[in-house]
């Protein structure tokens, strides 16, 4: 039995409201394409979560199949699954074209329609793997293809005021989050029951805010004891007890955008020596944040603040970089890898950059004080310094929490 290659769900509903105006999406779309006429690409074959969405206003759900997004010179248009019914269409900024599962290479029949006439394709080198790459020569015999991914990168590093206006409200969501976390938490009460509680809060909150977007991917980890040794220790359900370290760590997302809420806390009451440790820690967190502002080398500010850390010694218990890109990203979905307080990394930080702080250290467990503690806030850089958009307290002042012991 012949079955159609390609199908329409086009007017298949309404479009569904736009996470951003159309001049904002216009705008994303007219800077990649003055990049293809600069560098001679016909057309760009977008495949990562993170590009599609920033470009197309549309997050795929995989699943075994292939996505992407067209940008030649004139228009932009969507590759989606028949799974996804008229969903892709409905999110997409600009057109769509559902293939079905009939035949093996339908994807490629729906991208040969689309840029069979291109003689050089922008895609992700750091997102098609080798299978995908292959099928593409094979399919497109004699076309250049060339990298996208990186310029493409450079463009979502600097956001537009409508993405900066939208991340800044989901970071006051995240701060509902930690006072969500803070709410719950108490000695006897499992990791993931205060995990859920602030996940919870925070849904509803996005679900009030944007009654007309996707709810998904929110998510919190809660952290206690030795599980707060590493940055992304998934939730357990191992139980607060007293004098614990813990740690909380909140991301709503809203639309593929990603902020965080990451913050020490101690159950009831902390030693001296995890006290001394925890203050430090904030200071240097502090003075992170003082050295956020536009003409700063993200080399730089890493290799301050390993001073800090090296005079006390505790250089040797840090394990990861101060901070990153704030945008269309997450765990599961892409990274602004250019913009990253690391000691390697010479990008220079400019207005409409959105950054973290974000100091961690680990003591061992055969030593005193010892846990993971991190404190994470989120700044905008702007012209002579930067505005933080993260609101929740930190430090032993506010964060030794004295919740009502729960029946183990």
């Amino acid at each position: 039995m012949q079955r159609d290659r390609l199908q329409s769900f086009v007017g298949n509903g309404e479009k569904a409201a736009p996470t951003f105006s159309a001049t904002e999406m216009q705008r994303r779309q007219d800077a990649i394409r003055a990049h293809m006429a600069q560098t001679g690409v016909d057309a760009a074959l977008f495949t990562s979560y993170h590009n599609i969405n920033y470009y197309a206003d549309f997050l795929y759900c995989q699943f075994g199949r292939r996505y992407g997004l067209v940008i030649d010179h004139d228009k932009a248009t969507t590759i989606s699954a028949g799974i996804d019914g008229g969903q892709p269409w409905r999110r997409s900024f600009g057109g769509n074209v559902t293939y079905t599962d009939w035949q093996k290479d339908n994807y490629f029949h729906a991208l040969r329609q689309l840029a069979g006439n291109a003689k050089r394709i922008g895609i992700e080198f750091d997102h098609v793997n080798i299978d995908l790459l292959d099928l593409l020569k094979a399919e497109f015999p004699g076309v250049a293809f060339v990298d996208i991914a990186a310029p493409a990168m450079r463009l979502r590093m600097i956001k537009s005021a409508e993405e900066i206006a939208h991340i800044t409200e989901m970071a006051r969501i995240a701060d509902v989050g930690g006072a969500a976390c803070v709410e719950a938490t108490a000695v006897g009460v499992p990791e993931h029951e205060v995990a859920l509680h602030s996940t919870a809060a925070m849904v509803r909150e996005i679900a009030r805010t944007w009654p007309h977007a996707e709810l998904l991917d929110t998510w919190t980890w809660f952290q206690s004891g030795v599980n707060t040794d590493g940055a992304h220790n998934p939730v357990t359900s191992r139980k607060i007890q007293r004098g614990d370290i813990l740690s909380l760590n909140c991301f709503p997302m809203v639309a593929g955008y990603y902020v965080a809420l990451e913050r020490t806390l101690f159950a009831e009451e902390a030693s001296d020596e995890h006290i001394r440790l925890w203050e430090f820690n904030c200071k240097v967190h502090d003075r992170g944040k003082e050295l956020l502002v536009p003409g700063k080398k993200c080399s730089e500010i890493a290799a301050e603040l390993n001073e800090m850390y090296a005079a006390e010694n505790l250089l040797q218990y840090r394990s990861f970089g101060y901070g990153h890109s704030f945008g269309v990203l997450c765990h599961y979905y892409g990274r602004e890898a250019g913009l990253e307080l690391r000691e390697d990394c010479e990008t220079v930080l400019e207005p409409g950059m959105v950054v973290s702080m974000e100091p961690m250290i680990t003591i061992p467990e055969n030593m005193p004080g010892a846990g993971g503690y991190r404190e994470h806030d989120i700044l905008v850089i702007e012209e002579g310094g930067n505005r933080n958009i993260t609101g929740f307290p930190y430090g032993p002042e506010h964060l030794i929490v004295k919740g009502k012991a729960k029946a183990a």
